[in-house]
């Protein structure tokens, strides 16, 4: 299942949706939103968020394997540097393996301090990268300490993040070129909103890859796209997330769509947001879909890709 995954991402079309888990000691109503839609005939994989923004919800490992029992396809489960230690991550990596949820997305993660919990404290022993060493030793039959396992790991696959925008591009393609060093074989970025902000992504990815030498000959770019149907969604984007860009010109059709009605805001936003995840989508058809589990709209989004 994850080889052809992978084969996939290389040498065709890929496409991923994000899911994120709620506050509940159950999964299920996210997996059987998904079925009711059919999302799972319209994708290749899925990916389960690690509580966002400190935000204690659902095991991301835990979620992951019920999707992939559910529709038989693979999942990318995330795993944030913010809540364990080496230990405790090796551990899950390990359970995760036995289990079969191998694709594994390292995130370093959102500060404790933005958390919903009393007190919470991260324990950040490295950021990413650390994570992303984690699984190459793994794959090569040891632990972090360089301890050989009893029994071997299936191959773990890795992915990891990058922003869409910055300042100074150059400093995006130094990020991508560290994870790729590190053994990344998939960078999602941060959403997308134009195809100008696409090509630059996909040109500065395309120099990391030299730079990061033969380790990242199968490494792949996934341009990650989180639909705007909502004036305030997209100035939260632009004025709380970091490395995403949100172009003028939508703001200024929403704000002038809002003045309308609620409902024109969101025809506005909906044409917005297909159309450039079609353009985007047509340029380089390597995505990965968020939308806060609005699956509707990821519906509407590639029902005709």
């Amino acid at each position: 299942m994850f080889e052809q995954f992978i084969e996939k991402l290389k040498n065709d079309s890929f496409l991923t949706l994000e899911t994120t888990p709620k506050h509940s000691a159950t999964f299920d109503p996210i997996i059987d939103r998904i079925k009711e839609l059919g999302l799972h005939k319209k994708v290749d994989g899925f990916s389960v968020t690690d509580s966002p923004l400190a935000k204690m919800r659902y095991s991301a490992l835990f979620a992951a394997l019920k999707l992939q029992n559910a529709f038989k396809k693979p999942v990318i489960a995330t795993m944030s540097m913010r809540d364990k230690n080496k230990i405790g991550l090796q551990s899950d990596l390990l359970g995760a393996n036995d289990v079969d949820v191998r694709a594994i997305l390292a995130l370093t993660g959102d500060p404790a301090s933005m958390s919903d919990q009393p007190k919470a404290k991260g324990v950040f022993e490295g950021n990413s990268t650390l994570l992303l060493d984690m699984i190459n030793c793994f794959n090569g039959g040891i632990d972090y300490a360089g301890k050989p396992l009893e029994v071997r790991c299936k191959p773990i696959y890795p992915f990891a993040v990058s922003n869409a925008f910055a300042k100074n591009p150059k400093n995006l393609q130094k990020r991508m070129k560290l994870k790729l060093e590190h053994g990344a074989l998939g960078v999602i970025t941060q959403p997308v909103y134009s195809v100008e902000n696409a090509k630059m992504l996909l040109e500065l990815f395309e120099k990391a890859k030299i730079e990061a030498g033969s380790k990242a000959d199968d490494a792949e770019l996934i341009l990650g796209f989180f639909p705007i149907t909502k004036l305030r969604t997209a100035q939260f984007l632009t004025a709380h997330v970091p490395g995403v860009e949100v172009p003028k010109e939508w703001g200024e059709k929403l704000f002038n769509a809002k003045n309308i009605s609620n409902e024109e805001q969101e025809k506005v936003g909906l044409e917005l947001s297909k159309n450039t995840f079609e353009e985007i989508y047509s340029l380089h058809p390597k995505m990965h879909l968020m939308t806060a589990n609005n699956f509707s709209l990821a519906k509407s989004l590639i029902e005709n890709i």
